[in-house]
């Protein structure tokens, strides 16, 4: 059975960090670019950082640049998501999905979420004091 388990959410102050983990079975992520997504409250989901499959390449929304590190372990079959100086705007279910192919899908070098192929459940975090 395919899935993809993404863990680490949780409430954090702001300024604070956290590190989330997407971690799949049922198949194996390196072949695959792996996306980070989050959708707000009231918002749409929009794409946060993906990871090729090929060489490792990495992309950012803006808003995240600097402050956030997508990486993966292809041995533990694990992407993680590191996130520091968090804000309140980054408030969101996070949710981890897999391409279906080795490179990111991307729309003015942003994350694209649509035309994704497996997707975890997702994990909250709340940036709040």
């Amino acid at each position: 059975q395919v899935q993809l388990v993404e863990s680490g959410g949780g409430s954090v102050q702001p300024g604070g960090s956290l590190r989330l983990s997407c971690a799949a079975s049922g198949f194996t992520l390196d072949s695959y670019a792996i996306g980070w997504f989050r959708q707000a409250p009231g918002k749409e989901r929009e794409g946060v950082s993906c990871i090729t499959s090929t060489d490792g390449r990495t992309y950012y929304t803006d808003s995240v640049k600097g402050r956030f590190t997508i990486s993966r372990d292809n041995a533990k079959n694990t992407v993680y998501l590191q996130m520091n100086s968090l804000k309140p705007e980054d408030t969101a279910v996070y949710y981890c999905a897999t391409d279906t192919g080795p490179l990111c899908r991307l729309r003015i070098g942003t994350p694209v979420w649509s035309g994704m192929n497996y997707w975890g459940k997702g994990t909250l975090v709340t940036v709040s004091s």
